[in-house]
């Protein structure tokens, strides 16, 4: 008796084992949950959508995009943590949510820790704009006025913390130049002063300042990116302005809560990067001004930790860090 109770305890062991493997295997067999942590209709929900369409083309399943707002992302963030570690429930993460906040704030989570991460989605680089009437037309002209002016310089951001905000005080940094930060609610209204003149530069997305720049309301001096952008060649990155090591991006990821099978993870992986291959996405990514960065797994947490590594640095250098 002893005996039998023996194997069949050994075979409900090797059941209870096999049961995640196949279910990994078979992933995925059910509609799929993307989170994204900011509003609908905004960048991230816009970009988060299309990736869900692709993802779905792919995987075979609906892919249904659900925003939870709130606290910088930690709202979103912190729900993907405790979810499920199945592959049912992934987040479209970001450098804010991930990394920025956890250093701002106290959340309910461990930004990297918590999170298994699948691949990078796209990677958008900030650039330097400043209002025509202030009669400047690169940065060296820009970092001569503003040490002739200290304190008189004002900069807008979408926001404290933020990439757009965090490009500046990385900048101020690098030149070692006085420029004082006003931050705003969000891109759009920070644009409007500065077309207005109440604030006299900016480093705000170049999606967001694209047609602006086209028809001469900003005027664009650098792009904090390694390569120029495609869409404003003629604008040169900070590295070639002279002013090195001073590129602080917003990026987007895709991740699953710690835990998830890696069958499930490098299914995942294998279908982004798939997706980053396709021509009409990478056309659409274009349009955002985002860059495809094609990476494996390991290569993404590498990448997320070098950031946050980078950002510790910066938010303690300026005294922004918990």
């Amino acid at each position: 008796m002893i005996q039998i109770r023996r194997l069949a305890s050994i075979a409900l062991l090797i059941a209870s084992i096999g049961v995640p493997v196949a279910n990994a295997q078979d992933y995925p067999s059910k509609p799929i949950v993307l989170i994204s942590p900011y509003a609908a209709g905004g960048p991230a929900d816009v970009l988060a959508r299309k990736l869900a369409s692709e993802l779905r083309t792919e995987l075979g399943q609906p892919v249904i995009v659900e925003s939870k707002p709130g606290a910088a992302a930690a709202v979103g963030t912190a729900y993907v943590s405790n979810a499920r570690a199945d592959g049912y429930t992934l987040l479209m993460g970001t450098s804010a949510g991930h990394v920025v906040t956890p250093l701002l704030q106290k959340v309910a989570y461990d930004g990297i820790g918590d999170f298994s991460f699948i691949g990078i989605v796209t990677r958008q680089a900030n650039m330097l704009v400043v209002n025509p009437t202030l009669k400047i037309n690169n940065v060296s002209e820009l970092i001569q006025y503003a040490q002739q002016h200290p304190g008189k310089l004002n900069f807008a951001s979408a926001g404290t913390g933020g990439a757009t905000h965090l490009s500046g005080e990385q900048f101020k940094r690098k030149t070692g130049i006085d420029i004082v930060h006003v931050p705003y609610s969000g891109a759009a209204p920070a644009l409007t002063d500065l077309m207005g003149g109440q604030v006299q530069l900016a480093f705000l997305n170049s999606s967001a300042t694209l047609q602006y720049v086209k028809d001469g309301r900003v005027k664009a001096l650098a792009y904090g990116a390694k390569a120029r952008s495609p869409l404003l060649p003629d604008v040169p990155t900070m590295q070639e302005a002279g002013v090195h090591n001073a590129e602080v991006a917003t990026w987007y990821s895709l991740a699953a809560p710690k835990g998830t099978p890696k069958t499930v993870i490098d299914r995942l992986n294998q279908a982004l990067l798939k997706i980053d291959r396709n021509p009409e996405y990478t056309s659409f990514l274009r349009q955002l001004d985002g860059e495809i960065l094609p990476l494996t797994t390991e290569q993404t947490d590498a990448f997320v930790r070098q950031d946050q590594a980078a950002m510790t640095e910066l938010l303690h250098a300026i005294g922004l860090a918990k």
